[in-house]
């Protein structure tokens, strides 16, 4: 019978020797993230620049798009009637108050009042009746039922906010090989000053805060079929990895077609998405959802004035989805350094690569011909993976449950801080630093976590090195 310590110290030899070997040179490309889209920039407004490969003419339609994404909107009724029709219920008035200089948000400081780029999706578990099954079929999850799919912290004049979220955080401390201890930190929500009566007895919560908005357009041009691929949800080559595309309800389409977008993957494109966050964080509707996200018991949003039918015309939603499709991704940094290609030699022998896919080539007919057929490095599968309890929101959204998420490309994640000014990162901004990011990871990324847990010091500074080349 063999030794149930077999395997680990197989897998441990492996690695060691993988990470003996001189590491290869940088492949040919390999700096340019984005393919031909990618630009050169690496300073505070690295992620705010169009595809580099965008004509001048288009360039023109960017900055429109650019206008609507950063300048604030405003209450109805307004002589800015291109921007009315905020609210009544929201989390922030322009899209780039969470996608702060369209990168990473991040949660509040322990005890504040204001939940800043964070906001708190709500849900309840339902039951099978046929009214909750046709809400999770079309929506994913049934909504709280007085406070809906997400906790609105602000409101117009003659509305009351729903209530004020606050967070405060517990110590985990870890150990690693080398005796050196990380004191990781657990986010508990606190919501208060309900303005509806008190939430569902068995409502559920997550936080999350806005993801960066680069390389969209190319995540969207990646073919169905090459994420499809890449999918094991049995686990059928006894990796551990069990990848699994969620399944979502596409509102034009009316259909229910592959989820790409959102911690979850619960949003199937881009124009879906925008039309979302209009909806849930500013309360403006659009063709696409043409009522504002007020429930039956919130009688005042349903009656203070709104901003015209839609509140966000059909052009300025196109204005804003161009603009998303085309944020450029930064080149990388000092990709043929020794370090940093140490570090992705010891990424590859972690099995960091099996979720975090380095690279696809996009689809010939991508929405815009500067997308189509570039060979990109964004470091996501865009399927779903269990990630362990730690991670666990317990909300499940369409076929997610609550231990999964969707991998998290890494593109660009090496100029957060250049960007943002901070190293907040996971779906609720609780790791303050890459390495706190990694030792979060479990569930199906436990053998990975594992590994670094064993590396010596010099070998997480090499892969946290690659890391932040990328």
């Amino acid at each position: 019978m063999s030794s149930p310590l077999r395997p680990c110290l197989l897998s441990l030899a492996l690695l060691l020797a993988a990470c003996e070997r001189t590491p290869p040179p940088a492949e040919p490309g390999e700096a340019l993230s984005g393919g031909s889209a990618t630009v050169r920039q690496s300073d505070h407004n690295a992620f705010s620049l169009p595809s580099a490969n965008l004509a001048p003419s288009r360039r023109l339609e960017f900055a429109v798009g650019n206008s609507f994404f950063r300048n604030p909107w405003v209450i109805a009724p307004s002589t800015t009637t291109a921007r009315d029709g905020l609210g009544p219920l929201f989390n922030t008035n322009a899209c780039q108050n969470c996608h702060i200089k369209d990168g990473r948000g991040h949660p509040p400081p322990a005890n504040a009042r204001s939940a800043a780029s964070m906001l708190v999706r709500l849900s309840i578990a339902g039951d099978d009746s046929p009214a909750h099954a046709e809400l999770r079929r079309r929506l994913g999850v049934v909504p709280e039922p007085v406070y809906g799919g997400q906790l609105q912290d602000m409101s117009n004049p003659g509305s009351v906010p729903e209530g004020k979220v606050r967070v405060e955080y517990d110590k985990h401390p870890v150990t690693l090989a080398d005796g050196s201890v990380i004191e990781l930190r657990k986010p508990r929500l606190l919501i208060d000053q309900l303005g509806y009566g008190p939430l569902h007895p068995d409502a559920l919560f997550s936080a999350r805060v806005a993801p960066p908005m680069i390389g969209l357009g190319l995540l969207e041009a990646i073919p169905e079929s090459a994420i499809l691929a890449a999918a094991d949800p049995d686990d059928s080559d006894g990796d551990g990895i069990r990848g699994m595309p969620n399944r979502v309800w596409d509102d034009a389409r009316g259909e229910t077609v592959l989820g790409r977008f959102g911690w979850k993957a619960g949003q199937p494109g881009l124009n879906q998405q925008n039309a979302h966050a209009f909806a849930g964080d500013m309360g403006l509707t659009t063709g696409l959802l043409a009522r504002d996200d007020c429930t039956a018991a919130q009688v005042d949003c349903r009656t203070l004035p709104d901003g015209g039918s839609p509140e966000v015309s059909d052009n300025i939603l196109a204005s804003v989805l161009f603009y998303s499709r085309n944020l450029a991704v930064p080149a990388r940094r000092d990709v043929d350094d020794l370090e940093v290609r140490r570090g992705k030699q010891l990424f590859t022998a972690a099995g960091c690569q099996k979720c975090h896919t380095p690279s696809f080539v996009t689809a010939t007919d991508a929405a815009e011909p500067e997308l189509a057929s570039q060979t990109i490095r964004p470091y996501t599968d865009l399927l779903l993976h269990d990630m362990g309890e730690g991670l666990a929101d317990g909300r499940p959204e369409f076929l997610a449950n609550g231990r999964q998420w969707r991998t998290a490309p890494l593109w660009g994640i090496g100029l957060t801080e250049a960007v943002n000014g901070h190293t907040q990162f996971l779906h609720d901004g609780r790791a303050r630093n890459l390495l706190e990011a990694i030792l979060w990871h479990g569930g199906e990324a436990e053998r990975s976590r594992q590994a670094v847990v064993d590396f010596a010091a010099g070998e997480r500074d090499a892969l946290l090195a690659f890391l932040n080349s990328l």
